[in-house]
């Protein structure tokens, strides 16, 4: 296993970074430009910017956002929400972004991720998955940010699209998302056990052993971060601190 990626996960809903719990009841918590360019200083090593209404909209609505980032903060940028085309894709990373993360359009339309990763790259392109536990045990792949049911099996649906050309997952548990309890472990591992692309843990830290477990049970590559930083629950530092002393390998700052 290579260096483990510490992100900050930073869900847009129009001037504002937000925070709800299990994709729902959201409340403010700052300002992207400020909060984006603070976790950069304090050694974050990367960002991913998620616009949550966009796909009620049809539209993603964060190039400003991401000029601005691309200008302040300099490492890798990930954004997603209401991504529905090539063009839409063409004009995110022209903004400034690196990667574009897909769901709603994806689960719709599933040669988007071929176009995609063979226009760009498929480094580019990252496979968002909104996982929610079913009435059977089962995880479901849902859309439009935790709203709408696809019926879609989670491990089902990211094996075509990995065969389609997707470059990483963001994997995201609605049923830990806000939780502070930890992630769904058998969810990450269940994904990480039978691909061969990275898969980013999201939903559920609410602390520096939950973040371990992810690792080392779970076998993520790397972990988005959202409320134990905006609440400043924890420091980046107490992160790679941590994290180092269990033997766990990050990137020196």
């Amino acid at each position: 296993m290579g260096k483990i990626r510490l992100i900050a996960r930073l869900d847009i809903k129009g001037p504002n970074v937000i925070k709800g719990i299990h994709l729902e009841g959201f409340r403010v918590v700052g300002k992207p430009e400020e909060m984006s360019t603070s976790y950069y200083k304090a050694g974050i090593d990367e960002i991913v910017y998620m616009d949550s209404v966009a796909s009620l909209y049809g539209r993603n609505s964060l190039e400003g956002i991401i000029r601005y980032t691309a200008r302040h903060a300099f490492i890798p940028m990930t954004v997603g929400g209401g991504v529905r085309s090539v063009d839409d894709v063409r004009n995110l990373l022209a903004a400034g972004a690196d990667k574009v993360a897909i769901n709603t359009a994806a689960l719709r339309n599933p040669k988007l991720i071929r176009e995609v990763s063979q226009r760009f790259g498929s480094q580019c392109m990252v496979l968002s998955v909104e996982a929610k536990t079913d009435k059977t045990g089962n995880w479901e792949a849902l859309s439009d940010n935790g709203r709408e049911h696809s019926g879609r099996h989670v491990l089902e649906w990211i094996e075509e699209a990995v065969s389609l050309g997707a470059g990483e997952i963001l994997l995201t548990s609605v049923d830990k998302e806000g939780t502070r309890k930890g992630f769904d472990l058998e969810l990450i591992h269940a994904v990480s056990d039978m691909v061969t692309i990275p898969v980013i843990a999201s939903g559920g830290m609410g602390s520096c052993q939950n973040l371990i477990d992810a690792i080392q049970i779970g076998k993520a590559d790397a972990v988005a971060m959202a409320d134990v930083l905006h609440f400043e629950r924890l420091s980046i530092k107490e992160i790679r601190e941590q994290v180092t002393s269990v033997g766990i390998s990050v990137r020196s700052i």
